[in-house]
């Protein structure tokens, strides 16, 4: 069944009915190693473009607040009102205040996903997600003030969010793969967003020209989506022998690991005992990450722009830049080592240990982990930036 096929009947389509009634019968085995691939690129690709705009954000924070664009195509921005009394080279505002704003609408969005968001279809909500994601950077390309770039941001935080929590929620329905492969497109994202920004403004154009040059990464969102993905079928998620899935430990206590699998619903034929049993299940993976990301972004946008080297032949907003890139280089080789390594009781294994159902719910709500500590970071940085600044 062809990826443009079963994309076109997903536009109409709502969780529940994912599953087209048209493909009973298995696929050929060639077949199905064509759908294999689509698929992976597919959600690789939709990792990639989902993430891109909000790491581009992050790289841009320095020139965002910094906001004295200059005419023509160069790639200096020049300084802001500094304070000029502290050893350090300060914007009045902290780049925490981007990172806020890049994510609290992601956190807001995460925040009510388990409990309504499987009542809008998959389709328009990825509709939604490219739409902000282009909006963010014509709005930043064209805006003259720091409140409406937030504002900007604000479109980039909802796109990444809402596509997050879709995409993840979306490979319940898919073979246990394309995991590893969104979470590798999530890093690539990280490193091609932070490289782009900074090698193109290196390049001498405008931070204006730059953001409007990234309007391909939406419709190759959208495209990959509608025109790439295979429709789902009913299959083992994890495509393994009988005799792995009968090892596997259910992740809620009380589940039959023997009953047979529930054919692939919406998350909302669970009750509200249900959700809490399963969120209960999680908390021991959400705690870990939750602490894991507000120390990685408490240094990355709370303390590395206060990082600057003078006498060199970057200025600090160059520096940022390459601050930038050179942290996301590491969350690549981070996240794309799923595919290498093989390591026991991580958060994503643990999801995979139960129903569809109950799968898609679990996915939809641990991804929270990330955006909570995210948020955390930016809170705590916003004073610490206040109060560094103001030392002489």
């Amino acid at each position: 069944m062809g990826g443009s096929a079963g994309s076109l009947r997903r536009l109409s389509d709502s969780e529940g009915e994912l599953i087209s009634q048209e493909s009973e019968e298995p696929r050929p085995p060639q077949d199905r190693r064509g759908a294999h691939w689509k698929n992976v690129v597919g959600f690789w690709i939709l990792g990639l473009c989902n993430n891109f705009s909000y790491v581009v954000m992050l790289s841009a924070a320095h020139d965002i607040l910094s906001h004295q664009k200059e005419s023509g195509n160069q790639s200096h921005v020049g300084p802001g009102p500094h304070n000029k009394s502290s050893r350090f080279d300060c914007n009045p505002v902290s780049t925490a205040a981007v990172l806020l704003a890049d994510i609290l609408p992601t956190l807001v969005i995460k925040l009510l996903a388990p409990f309504g968001l499987h009542l809008l279809p998959y389709s328009p909500r990825v509709l939604c997600s490219g739409f902000c994601a282009a909006g963010s950077f014509i709005l930043i390309a064209f805006s003259r003030s720091v409140p409406v770039s937030l504002c900007g941001v604000v479109l980039a935080s909802i796109s990444s969010g809402l596509g997050e929590v879709t995409f993840l929620a979306l490979t319940a329905f898919y073979p246990r793969a394309v995991i590893s492969w969104w979470s590798s497109g999530t890093g690539g994202a990280g490193l091609l967003g932070a490289l782009s920004y900074l090698g193109l403004t290196q390049a001498g154009l405008s931070p204006q020209h730059t953001l409007l040059s990234m309007l391909g990464i939406p419709v190759l969102l959208l495209a990959s989506y509608f025109f790439l993905l295979t429709s789902p079928e009913p299959q083992d998620p994890g495509g393994e022998e009988e005799a792995e899935r009968a090892a596997r430990q259910p992740l809620i206590s009380g589940e039959d690991p023997e009953a047979p699998e529930r054919k692939p619903d919406s998350s909302s034929g669970l009750s509200l005992h249900e959700k809490w049993t399963v969120f209960k299940g999680l908390q021991y993976y959400i705690l870990p990450l939750i602490l894991v990301y507000f120390a990685e972004y408490f240094i990355n946008q709370g303390l590395f722009e206060l990082l600057f080297f003078r006498n060199t032949s970057l200025n600090h907003a160059q520096q940022y830049r390459w601050y930038q890139m050179l942290y996301q280089a590491g969350v690549f080789a981070s996240r794309s080592s799923l595919r290498c390594f093989h390591i026991r009781f991580t958060w994503t294994l643990a999801l995979l240990q139960t129903s569809d159902e109950h799968r898609e719910f679990a996915m939809t709500t641990t991804c929270i982990s990330d955006t909570l500590g995210i948020s955390l970071s930016g809170l705590t940085a916003l004073p610490l930036h206040d109060l560094l600044c103001h030392l002489p």
